[in-house]
């Protein structure tokens, strides 16, 4: 399917998600390439949205100056979510985790603070695509997400079915800026520490966690 038709069902999926459920909605955004083609989309349809951003107190100082940056263009409703450890705090307590147990940091800096964030809505917004990960690749454009609290969410993926392609040629049709980090080689962008030029040309995560695992955790629903 071409761009336009793309384009087109994600919008149209987009809107019938908001007429069907008056309920709360978010988005979530870590500033990559597929998140603002995402946020650009449902602003058209809800422009104060709450933007969630996992603020890890480990990205790289150009994610920073980004945010900062897109928020002010775009007049983004966004809202910081932060662990309930400053990085000093749990270093202080538990040692440097990102080196020695990146599932367990993974744990504390993004996954609780999403799942605590997410416990007031009831919609939740997603860029995540199946072209990203092979864990990601059955992903459906809507779904049910039950969090730890044992609330179930409606979590909506529009962009499930839009390649790497597909997301660099929209936002060059919408004039949207990218994160620097892009020019410099980078595919996938999380924390610093645990982010590196990919290994793998053709598999866009390779760069993140030295390649010991794909996801953070915060899309494996709970059991």
């Amino acid at each position: 399917m071409l761009l336009d038709g793309k384009i087109e069902e994600a919008v149209s999926l987009i809107g019938s998600v908001f007429a069907e459920n008056a309920a709360n909605a978010c988005v979530t955004c870590s500033f990559q390439t597929e998140c603002m083609v995402l946020v650009d989309l449902v602003i058209a349809h809800r422009p104060n949205i709450p933007v969630l951003f996992l603020e890890t107190g480990y990205h790289f100082p150009e994610t920073y100056a980004y945010r900062d940056r897109m928020t002010e263009r775009l007049r983004l409703n966004l809202v910081n979510l932060a662990s309930k450890q400053t990085v000093e705090q749990q270093e202080s307590q538990f040692g440097i985790l990102y080196q020695d147990a990146p599932d367990r940091c993974c744990g504390m800096r993004k996954v609780e603070p999403l799942f605590r964030g997410l416990d007031g809505y009831g919609v939740w917004f997603t860029a995540l695509r199946r072209e990203q990960s092979p864990s990601r690749a059955n992903l459906q454009p809507v779904d049910h997400f039950r969090l730890p609290t044992g609330k179930q969410l409606l979590k909506v993926s529009p962009l499930a079915a839009w390649t790497n392609a597909d997301v660099w040629a929209y936002l060059k049709r919408r004039d949207i800026p990218v994160l620097p980090l892009y020019h410099q080689g980078y595919t996938s962008i999380g924390c610093a520490p645990c982010t590196s030029l990919p290994s793998d040309p053709e598999n866009m995560r390779s760069g993140r966690w030295a390649g010991k695992k794909l996801e953070c955790g915060i899309h494996i629903a709970s059991e």
